[in-house]
């Protein structure tokens, strides 16, 4: 099993009570294995003989200390230490009892905002008041209540609200109310989640349609004027054969033309070398003597 060292997840916040009223230390610390919490006031160990009337727990890592009324002698500096074998952490916060009574002001109040879904969102507002006011978050009216989606911080008079990852589902109207024994105070803000849809891409793609329909144009003039470089061609090329075939037909044949008569040749008209030769001769045969009659 591996050890962690205490750490406070939400350390102590300062405290201005009303005399007579109740006041509240509370803290988060986590660590393994799970540490021992011991409390503090002005470096003197706290304990319920040593304060009369003090509540102290500790559960789920949640550390609490409560004085039902207080008075002027509980001012003073709080601590709280958590302890466990691999170390120890120690948060600290004052508490500041008067007679005097502030109804709860807002110093900086709720601001209405717009953001992209999935952006991490965080709503602070800075209230003062006397005793310290009780301030709780509220979306479309229904009270939050810290979550690991949700979570509400303080730190001194600022307050919080941290949302880890907002969606379109969680624009709406958020408000704060501050209350204390002397009166109650509210501030309110719109947030707006922006989906993925609400992205402004139009623009972009109609001017990438127009340079695509620019280059397929010209791409189709092209085309259009080097087929008809290629038609001229053929046709000249074709028009110069006919052209060629033309003149060639009104060129005499350079063949004698064959003879139309079929008789045979005559033996008279035989010229060779330039001399006129005889028909052969004809040779006569004697024939046999008749015999004489007696």
């Amino acid at each position: 099993m591996s050890t962690q060292a205490p750490t406070f997840t939400q350390p102590l916040q300062s405290v201005v009570a009303l005399e007579g009223s109740a006041a509240t230390f509370e803290a988060q610390v986590s660590g393994s294995p799970v540490p021992e919490v011991s409390w503090f006031r002005d470096g003197q160990v706290l304990s319920a003989a040593a304060l009369p009337g003090v509540q102290i727990s500790f559960s789920d890592g949640r550390a609490v200390l409560r004085i039902p009324a207080v008075t002027a002698a509980h001012s003073g500096r709080f601590s709280v230490r958590a302890t466990n074998g691999a170390g120890q952490a120690t948060s600290t916060a004052e508490l500041l009892v008067t007679a005097e009574t502030a109804p709860p002001n807002f110093l900086q109040r709720l601001q209405s905002s717009s953001v992209r879904q999935g952006s991490q969102v965080r709503l602070d507002v800075r209230v003062t008041g006397i005793p310290t006011p009780v301030v709780k978050f509220y979306r479309e009216g229904a009270e939050i209540q810290s979550s690991a989606d949700f979570r509400i911080l303080q730190e001194g008079d600022l307050y919080s609200l941290l949302i880890a990852e907002a969606f379109p589902e969680d624009s709406g109207t958020y408000s704060v109310t501050a209350t204390n024994s002397s009166g109650r105070a509210t501030s309110t803000a719109e947030l707006l989640v922006q989906g993925e849809e609400a992205v402004p891409t139009k623009k972009t793609k109609t001017i990438v349609a127009a340079s695509q329909m620019a280059t397929s144009q010209e791409t189709r003039v092209q085309r259009v004027e080097a087929s008809f470089q290629a038609t001229t061609m053929m046709e000249m090329h074709v028009e110069g054969g006919m052209m060629t075939q033309q003149l060639a037909h009104k060129t005499p044949p350079r063949v004698p033309p064959k003879p139309t008569s079929k008789s045979p040749p005559s033996f008279v008209s035989k010229v060779t070398g330039g001399r006129q030769q005889s028909p052969s001769p004809v040779r006569h045969v004697k024939g046999p003597t008749p015999t004489p009659v007696r």
